[in-house]
């Protein structure tokens, strides 16, 4: 899922090609993506995009008389912009990936979906208290002071993991930059919110605005010079997420995981929880007391 870097690099690109352009058309090939009926989605065609924001991980076009179209990418949704050319015409919308087209006078941005499972979606709403409710209401840690971050984080006892991708609790953050943040921190993603030392809450602080800082210039960076058609949350700079059973960057020893449902969550255990490796659910329940609880024990099980 694109998260606060990866929405605020797409916010780069877009501006420029975008604010004080006439949506010329919409054009929209799946029915289950937009869910609102009222204002007509055909009100904003014609209209001019004034600005741009983000509410969450949803990136907010903003017309006059209050309308703003509202785009979730969700997990597999990813933008494309297409220049204009005057030979060729607008870009079709054959294929099953293709969900929508925005047309402007300058090129086109099409919104595709790759797999099955329809999931990005697309609201016209009129007013900012209509806006604000489709806002999860996470904060923004790189405004928020120290003490403000460990309140927020700490208000309910959950896991570091939990709490970060919680878009109740932290605005932007989902499953790969929690694991990087985690292991810049040094920290275990089933370490408690509320038995945190005062040492390693200010590490997470840190760790939480350093990560996403370096990401989000960094895409920056990129989305300046091109529009980013390449979204993903598997990168080779990563330190752990993606990466299990590569080498730590820190440390060499492999990364393990713990997957569950479609996520997992990728840990250095000499890093981050001092040597354990964490049960993963399904393995653990197969293994039951065989689990390896160490990494000596994980090594001697794999030679069997």
């Amino acid at each position: 899922m694109p998260e606060l870097p990866d929405i605020t690099a797409y916010l780069t690109a877009l501006e420029p090609r975008v604010v004080g352009r006439v949506l010329e058309g919409l054009r929209i090939t799946s029915p289950l993506l937009l869910r609102t009926a009222v204002p007509r989605i055909d009100t904003v065609e014609g209209k001019t995009v004034l600005s741009l924001r983000r509410i969450g991980k949803r990136i907010v076009f903003v017309f006059d008389d209050e309308l703003f179209l509202v785009l979730h990418l969700m997990i597999a949704g990813r933008l494309h912009w297409r220049e204009l050319d005057a030979k060729k015409g607008r870009p079709s919308l054959g294929g099953r990936s293709n969900l929508a087209a925005f047309d402007f006078p300058n090129g086109t941005l099409t919104l595709t979906e790759a797999g099955t499972k329809r999931r990005a979606s697309l609201h016209l709403v009129q007013g900012e208290a209509a806006l604000a409710e489709l806002d999860p209401g996470g904060l923004d840690v790189l405004s928020l002071s120290e003490e403000a971050f460990v309140q927020t984080l700490s208000a309910d006892n959950r896991t570091l993991k939990r709490a970060l991708t919680d878009p109740r609790v932290l605005s932007g953050i989902g499953n790969a930059y929690s694991d990087e943040i985690l292991w810049a921190a040094r920290l275990s993603p089933l370490a408690q919110t509320r038995k945190l030392k005062a040492e390693e809450s200010a590490r997470l602080y840190a760790a939480t605005r350093d990560t996403l800082r370096l990401w989000i210039d960094r895409f920056d960076a990129e989305a300046a010079q091109a529009f980013p058609e390449k979204v993903t949350a598997f990168r080779p700079e990563m330190a752990t997420h993606g990466r299990f059973n590569l080498p730590c960057p820190r440390c060499g020893t492999p990364i393990q995981r713990i997957r569950y449902a479609d996520n997992e969550t990728n840990y250095c255990p000499t890093c981050q929880t001092g040597g354990k490796v964490l049960a993963d659910r399904s393995l653990s329940r197969l293994l039951g007391a065989d689990w390896p609880r160490t990494l000596d024990e994980l090594e001697a099980l794999k030679r069997k």
